[in-house]
């Protein structure tokens, strides 16, 4: 919804803008935008009783001056009283501006369109990692023969450790002939953590390989 201001150059006006700015950062939002840029081309220099808008008002001109490094001759908006400072030596070299055609950012550079697009780029990467899902995973893994140390086993397994990969609970579980197997809880973020690769590359390979002879999905959920 479009928020209307007027007489901007007053005392009335100013306190208007002050109220409004209570705990604001901008005009319209968070990041500074058009709105800010036509209410800060008919704002007159406040005074300090009005903190919020002296606050915003060298925010944004922190922001825009950079961009405009040339010297300053001095112009009139239409309807408001130009500063006796910077009224130019004649009245035929002042200049009636329309705040609705002023464009203070002018047209972007390569490098201005490269940088956003690369903040683009950042914020979607973050979205997606922020919605990247987690599955709860069960895993059996055997030993070579009832002479294997569990406890190491169990230890060789649990010192694995990934971005993304959380062990769980574990117990010992007997498939017969006096050889028992680990039955081990793990969870992992689904972006980070193959299981597959978890198996062939971690757990079947040195060192792990010296207690584990095989290992088995029993169950595979998403969370």
């Amino acid at each position: 919804m479009a928020v209307s201001f007027s007489d901007l150059h007053t005392e009335t006006g100013l306190k208007t803008l002050e109220e409004f700015l209570s705990g604001k950062t901008y005009i319209s939002g968070d990041q500074i935008s058009r709105d800010d840029i036509k209410v800060f081309a008919a704002v007159s220099k406040p005074g300090g009783e009005f903190p919020n808008v002296c606050r915003w008002c060298e925010s944004v001109s922190s922001i825009i001056a950079p961009r405009f490094p040339g010297e300053a001759v001095g112009v009139k908006i239409a309807g408001q009283a130009a500063p006796s400072a910077a009224a130019p030596a004649t009245e035929a070299a002042k200049t009636s501006v329309n705040d609705d055609d002023l464009d203070l950012f002018g047209d972007e550079t390569e490098e201005e369109k490269k940088a956003a697009e690369e903040r683009e780029a950042a914020v979607k990467a973050s979205s997606k990692k922020k919605e990247s899902g987690k599955s709860s995973v069960l895993l059996d893994i055997k030993p070579w023969d009832d002479e294997t140390d569990m406890k190491k086993l169990e230890e060789a397994v649990r010192s694995i450790e990934m971005p993304g990969l959380f062990w769980g609970a574990s117990k010992l579980v007997p498939v017969g002939y006096g050889i028992k197997k680990l039955q081990i809880m793990l969870t992992i973020v689904d972006d980070l953590v193959s299981i597959d690769d978890l198996i062939e590359e971690r757990l079947t390979v040195e060192p792990c390989n010296e207690f584990v002879q095989s290992c088995d999905i029993v169950a595979f959920n998403k969370i």
